[in-house]
């Protein structure tokens, strides 16, 4: 319905020739602005009713004193349905050193929790089913539990900035809501979300739609297709510099799709974007050392290549 009613705008109301690189343009970017919303606002509000059973203490406190391995595996999967994304970087990890939990298990939640986001689990989805949704939590899980596990066997708590083991934070849980106050808490920060997110959405629908409608038909199968071996570090090198949430990275992953770059490749370029931006280095300096942060970059950066190449060998 939401198809037919963008075609009615576009092609009739707007009188867009169909088949004009304007058009198909523009009526991507109409299709795709109405379904992206429709879907964020009705999954956000949801997850969002979850999300309020999950305070930072709360969090902290579930991940603490659980043996390394298993606690690698709850954090990553606690990621995905707690509302912390890279901004949240240094208070969460002075918060989690605080409490003892290791480090590795540390990066673990944090590389999951922007990375495997569940806002764009639904909407990969809703646009290309679910077989793809699972191999995108599947793979981000991977990811975000070996990048931990290597990083807590290197032993490198000394390359913490000194100042993050001196602080003590409270330990206080919030109060408890009732039901309801958790339905008015998932309305007020759905529209805050959405409020603060809609710019980026819209951005990354007109890029998806300049993609769709002017980029030349084998420009990207012809730079990053199968037959190139450096497609997927490429990719993920491309990916880094870039910064959106995962919600403002799927009409480009849609884009880049249809224009048949090979699966794994726009499963690393996403992951990039999402898990490894430059405004989240600069905020990680804060509270990591030089050769941490870079061997916390590496590590992620090499999973994510590994997940690529299997995955386009896959599929």
């Amino acid at each position: 319905m939401l198809k037919a009613l963008a075609d009615y705008l576009v092609f009739g109301v707007f009188g867009m020739a169909p088949g004009s690189r304007l058009g198909e343009a523009l009526d991507f970017f109409v299709y795709d602005t109405m379904k992206i919303f429709l879907l964020l606002t009705t999954i956000v509000y949801v997850v969002a009713v979850i999300r309020s059973y999950f305070s930072p203490e709360r969090t902290r406190r579930i991940l603490s004193h659980k043996r390394e391995h298993v606690g690698n595996v709850l954090a990553a999967l606690l990621g995905i349905v707690t509302p912390f994304c890279s901004c949240s970087a240094v208070p969460l990890f002075i918060g989690f050193v605080e409490s003892g939990i290791p480090l590795g298990v540390t990066f673990s939640f944090l590389i999951s929790s922007p990375m495997v986001n569940e806002v764009a689990l639904i909407m990969l989805w809703g646009l290309f089913g679910w077989k793809i949704a699972l191999i995108y939590i599947g793979s981000g899980v991977a990811v975000a539990v070996v990048a931990g596990m290597v990083i807590g066997r290197l032993r490198m708590e000394r390359h913490v900035q000194d100042y993050v083991w001196e602080i003590k934070v409270g330990s206080a849980e919030l109060l408890e809501q009732t039901f309801r106050e958790k339905l008015e808490y998932a309305s007020g920060y759905t529209v805050g979300l959405l409020k603060k997110i809609w710019p980026y959405v819209i951005v990354g629908i007109g890029l998806g739609a300049f993609i769709h409608g002017y980029a030349p038909e084998d420009l990207l199968v012809r730079y990053a297709g199968r037959d190139n071996p450096l497609a997927v570090p490429m990719a993920v090198l491309i990916g880094v510099p870039l910064y959106s949430n995962a919600a403002g990275i799927i009409p480009v992953v849609q884009a880049l799709m249809e224009k048949g770059l090979p699966m794994g490749t726009v499963l690393a370029f996403m992951m990039a974007v999402t898990a490894l931006s430059l405004p989240e280095a600069v905020i990680l300096k804060n509270v990591l050392k030089t050769r941490l942060l870079c061997t916390f970059f590496g590590i992620v950066a090499a999973a994510i290549v590994v997940v690529g190449y299997m995955f386009n060998a896959i599929l």
